[in-house]
């Protein structure tokens, strides 16, 4: 008895001796599921049956993609290479003096002015095609420049930067002096370019203070170069981003005044 005795007492004071282990906090909670990130039209008791989910209007509109000369057949040919009715010039709204070539392109005409559309448009989807010349001549900023500027303000740049280094938020399909190109993705020198762009235009209150940032998406050669970026205002060669208030703005083609002989053809664009 007396043994038994000592040998719990000796197990009560190992025991006793034993390091604590601290104990573990709980586990945090999970947040409540994908509830609290539910968009709010799907808020209130979920669906059982498919049919609830499914909806059968407003019915897209049928757009054949090549419904015009290769433009979709929602869109405004802007330019199909049989003349310029639908461009001025930006200088003073007259009949425009740049060349009309016999492959169904335009050429800048040195040192006459850029040239705009007849119309107005705001977020739109623009499709174009560009061409430097094959015989280079010039460096840096003055080889085969021009620029596309959305809504009269916002350029997308057209330069050949073919072995022809320069300031890379200039370089080609930069939004001018903000946004450098994901990558350079040019065709060898003289041959045709394609932009397709999306464009959707800031928004200004009643004060004239912006109030939400256009943006810009392009597309060079197939190739993504620019996601989606914030517009932050006007892409002047000198200074900072201006925002005047504005509405719909016509698409102007730049004319560098460098003898730039830069070659356009099959624009089209869709209103969004």
């Amino acid at each position: 008895m007396i043994l038994r005795l000592l040998t719990l007492c000796g197990l009560l004071v190992l025991a006793s001796c034993k390091p604590q282990t601290a104990e573990m906090p709980d586990a945090p909670t999970p947040p409540d599921t994908p509830q609290a990130i539910i968009h709010e039209e799907y808020q209130g008791e979920e669906p059982t049956e498919p049919a609830q989910t499914e909806l059968y209007e407003p019915v897209p509109p049928t757009v054949d993609p090549f419904g015009q000369n290769g433009a979709p057949s929602d869109a405004i040919v802007l330019f199909d290479g049989s003349g310029f009715d639908q461009w001025i010039m930006t200088r003073d709204s007259s009949a425009v003096t740049w060349h009309l070539n016999e492959d169904g392109s335009m050429t800048v005409n040195d040192k006459t002015g850029d040239i705009q559309t007849r119309q107005n448009f705001g977020d739109v989807q623009l499709h174009i095609e560009w061409r430097s010349p094959a015989e280079v001549q010039g460096e840096n900023q003055s080889r085969a420049n021009s620029g596309i500027f959305l809504n009269d303000l916002y350029e997308v740049q057209v330069l050949d930067n073919n072995d022809n280094p320069t300031y890379v938020n200039g370089q080609v399909a930069s939004l001018y002096k903000q946004h450098i190109p994901l990558a350079k993705a040019s065709v060898p020198t003289g041959d045709w370019n394609t932009y397709d762009i999306i464009y959707h235009m800031p928004e200004f209150n009643e004060a004239g203070e912006k109030i939400k940032s256009g943006t810009m998406t392009v597309i060079h050669n197939g190739v993504l170069v620019q996601d989606h970026v914030e517009i932050k205002g006007t892409t002047p060669y000198i200074g900072w981003p201006k925002n005047p208030p504005h509405g719909k703005g016509p698409l102007r083609l730049q004319d560098h005044g460098d003898n730039s002989r830069v070659s356009y053809r099959n624009i089209w664009i869709r209103e969004l």
